[in-house]
């Protein structure tokens, strides 16, 4: 049901599964002394892997989810040709994060989940990949609803959400107060959508002459 593959001008997208991803490799970029883990983790749902077993664990995990049709996640490459975030050269294949999408068949919706590595925020990754799982969630899984979250408090996330939710037509829906538990406290989420109507509305915009 899911692709095990989706390409874009600058990144790829390959299936979490331990045939496309190294453990090892994977837990050297969320383990708890990862560099700038504790500001990647700060406005997310999950915390910084203790052990590889942690890391082989969530791997399997999203294994089973695609498997069950409940989900698909993402591993997120450099396209070749795409230059590094630190240096200036060609670093094809190189982790840039986790994306996904999780599936309320019921509710005919997709929601959308992300994580980027320091170094390459800013660069416009989060719009481009989600103009692929758009793409998959309304062209080929027929769902009618996509939808993101993000945790207040989280600028980043605000100002990159915003830019795509406008380019694809959608919109804010509100805040959900008392939404996430976090630790002590239960936090605020943001919550904006895009219907495949105005989805497919902008499409046509964009290609007008």
């Amino acid at each position: 049901m899911f692709p095990e593959r989706i390409e874009t001008e600058r990144l790829v997208l390959e299936a979490l599964t331990h045939e496309n991803v190294d453990v090892f490799n994977l837990y050297r970029h969320i383990a708890h002394d990862a560099p700038n883990i504790d500001e990647i983790t700060k406005h997310v749902s999950w915390e910084p892997h203790a052990t590889p077993k942690e890391t082989k664990d969530f791997i399997d995990a999203m294994e089973k989810n695609r498997a069950d049709g409940n989900g698909a996640e993402f591993v997120i490459r450099l396209q070749e040709g795409e230059e590094g975030a630190s240096e200036n050269e060609d670093r094809a294949g190189e982790i840039v994060g986790l994306t996904g999408i999780n599936m309320d068949w019921k509710r005919r919706t997709g929601t959308l989940g992300l994580w980027i590595r320091k170094p390459f925020w800013g660069r416009g990754y989060s719009g481009e990949r989600a103009a692929a799982l758009m793409e998959l969630a309304f062209d080929t899984l027929d769902l009618e609803l996509v939808a993101v979250e993000y945790l207040d408090g989280n600028e980043k996330s605000e100002r990159a959400i915003e830019k795509y939710i406008e380019a694809h037509g959608g919109q804010y829906d509100g805040i959900l107060r008392n939404w996430h538990p976090d630790g002590d406290e239960v936090r605020d989420s943001h919550r904006y959508t895009v219907a495949r109507g105005q989805w497919r509305k902008s499409r046509e915009h964009d290609t007008e002459p």
